[in-house]
This record gives C-alpha cells, sequence and structure tokens, in this order.
C-alpha cells in the first residue's frame, strides 16, 4: 500500500508541494452498496410486518382450525353413519373430503392450495418487530447516505511541515511522535500520534483506501519526524520451519 517516489519524480524534486488526496470511488461504492443492502432489509422487514407474518399467522390459524374443529366433524360423521351427507358438505364448501373413507389431511389440503406445511403462529410482539427492524434500517441507509453527502467534498491536505485532516484539524510533523503502520498494508490504515504544544496526546489516522494519494502524506510524515515507528512484526517461524539440532 505504501509507495515511494522515484529521486526525479515531482514529490521528490519538490518536497513541499501540496498534497490533496480527494476521497476514492472506492469509497463511495462501498458506502452505495452498504446504503442499498440496508434499504433492501428494510424493505423486507417491512413487507414481513405488513403482509408476511399476518399471513403465516393466518394460515396457522386455518391449520388449527382444520386439526381441533374440522376433522373431528368428520369422526363424528363417520360414527353416526352420516358420512356420504358430511362429505357432500363438504365438497359444496371447497373443502377436502380425504379419500377411500379415510380422513382428510392438512399436508394434502396445503399442497393443492400452495400453502406452508406447517405455517408458524407469530406473537404480535414478532410481528411489531418487524416494523422496528425495518424502520431501523431504513434510518441507517439514510444516515449513510448523509455521510457520503458529507463525505463528498473532504480532502486530505499534505503541506511542507504540517497535514490537515478532512476535518479540519491541522497537524505538524513535528509534533508527531508515534506512528503505527501495522495494518497499513492490508488495510491502508496508518496511526498517528502526536501532542500538539500545550494540549494533550491525541491520535489521528491517515487512511488510504478512502483518500487516494494519503500514502504521500505518511511517506512525508515519516521523512520529518524522529519518534517511534511501529510496523508489522514478521511472524516467528514454525516448528517445521526452525531448523532441527541432531546430536552426532
Amino acid at each position: 500500500m505504501e509507495s515511494t517516489s522515484p529521486p526525479d519524480s515531482p514529490a521528490a524534486a519538490a518536497p513541499a508541494e501540496t498534497i490533496l488526496c480527494r476521497v476514492t470511488p472506492w469509497y463511495f461504492r462501498r458506502m452505495g452498496m452498504l446504503a442499498g443492502l440496508l434499504l433492501l432489509f428494510g424493505l423486507v422487514f417491512l413487507y414481513d410486518g405488513v403482509r408476511g407474518y399476518p399471513q403465516s399467522v393466518a394460515l396457522a390459524q386455518k391449520k388449527e382450525w382444520f386439526t381441533t374443529e374440522f376433522l373431528p366433524t368428520f369422526d363424528a360423521a363417520k360414527k353416526e353413519g352420516r358420512l356420504e351427507q358430511w362429505l357432500a358438505d363438504a365438497k359444496a364448501k371447497g373443502l377436502p373430503t380425504g379419500s377411500e373413507g379415510e380422513p382428510p389431511r392438512w399436508v394434502s389440503y396445503a399442497a393443492q392450495n400452495g400453502w406452508a406445511e406447517d405455517p408458524k403462529l407469530y406473537s404480535d410482539r414478532e410481528i411489531a418487530e418487524q416494523f422496528w427492524f425495518g424502520y431501523g434500517c431504513l434510518a441507517g441507509a439514510g444516515i449513510v447516505g448523509i455521510i457520503v453527502l458529507l463525505n463528498r467534498r473532504k480532502v486530505l491536505r499534505g503541506e511542507a511541515d504540517h497535514w490537515m485532516t478532512s476535518s479540519g484539524v491541522t497537524i505538524r510533523y513535528a509534533d508527531v511522535f508515534r506512528v503505527d503502520k501495522r495494518k497499513w498494508e492490508h488495510k491502508g490504515l496508518a496511526y498517528a500520534w502526536y501532542r500538539p504544544v500545550g494540549g494533550a496526546e491525541k491520535c489521528a489516522v491517515i487512511d488510504d483506501l478512502k483518500f487516494g494519494g494519503a500514502d504521500q502524506i505518511l511517506t512525508r510524515l515519516l521523512s520529518r519526524f524522529s519518534g517511534e515507528l511501529i510496523e508489522k512484526i514478521s511472524e516467528p517461524a514454525s516448528e517445521e520451519q526452525q531448523p532441527v539440532e541432531t546430536q552426532e
């Protein structure tokens, strides 16, 4: 992620040149995807609250009626010898009649109508939660959209003796006493601890994925400070890689 300029490059020839790092298209794509996912989830939750869950509840109640009220009438009609009349009434009402004297089954009845075999009876709280989650996701999508708009014109600026963060904070290279580059290679993140004159210790982030060209600011910072540099520490060799001592 870190890059160095060749000796004859403009950056090396004029190190005091202002470095402007604008928000990268990658950042906007990532935030756009996040907003899209939140919007999609919000719509799905709201659909379940308005339609999906209530339909499942209605179907679960119908299954309960089928099992506890409708089927007992079949058994009673068969026991009393009026099964033919029962079958005729059920057929007239569009209800299942079974076959070969066997009682109708919910599985067959549900399959004929394209219903779920085992619908869930959701509670009122579970239905209400779908609205909470839905509105929460939609609010999250809106917040992400606002963040994108706020970051649209932000710039990371590097000068000869200081850099300016995207929020307008000026940090002198001479005030930096520690730089952590352990996440730079894979995530493009570097952390700079600094202590302004008469102020408390603070930490600033240099984000090369969000701001294109931030590596130039980091390079300039490293060339102008003499504090502690924390870099990625190589992992120790595994036991398989370590030489095996032998005795002669």
